[in-house]
């Protein structure tokens, strides 16, 4: 699992970061001033890089949380069946099967180069070059 602590302050919107296990972009978020005995809280909302589900999170101010290191890479399809397509990495020439992401509008069809993200050991194919 590639990924790195942060302290939940130093990150902003459109940010990266790891809820519930599954890696995740910050779409909004508010702190909330310190009390007088407390710590300021933030109030994370974030969508899912892989499934798209909103995720929200409230965490104190001096929390570190987890920040997945995103790998962006180029490959070469070799087949595609339904939502998955096998592809050969350019640099590796190494060959495994990446999901195809819903925001890629062009279906990669074979001998296409794409651009595919390794998260959090999940390979998935974000756009058709």
């Amino acid at each position: 699992m590639a990924s790195e602590l942060r302290e939940i302050g130093s990150l902003k919107i459109g940010s990266y970061i790891v809820m519930d296990g599954a890696p995740c972009r910050i779409s909004k978020m508010d702190r909330s001033a310190p009390g007088k005995h407390g710590h300021a809280k933030y109030r994370v909302e974030a969508i899912g890089l892989l499934d798209n589900r909103k995720r929200v999170q409230v965490l104190v101010g001096h929390a570190k949380v987890e920040v997945p290191i995103i790998e962006k890479r180029t490959a070469q399809v070799l087949s595609v069946s339904e939502n998955k397509a096998q592809v050969m990495d350019l640099e590796t020439y190494e060959t495994f099967d990446a999901l195809i992401s819903d925001e890629v509008k062009d279906r990669p069809k074979d001998g296409d180069k794409v651009l595919y993200w390794d998260v959090l050991g999940t390979k998935v194919i974000k756009q058709v070059k």
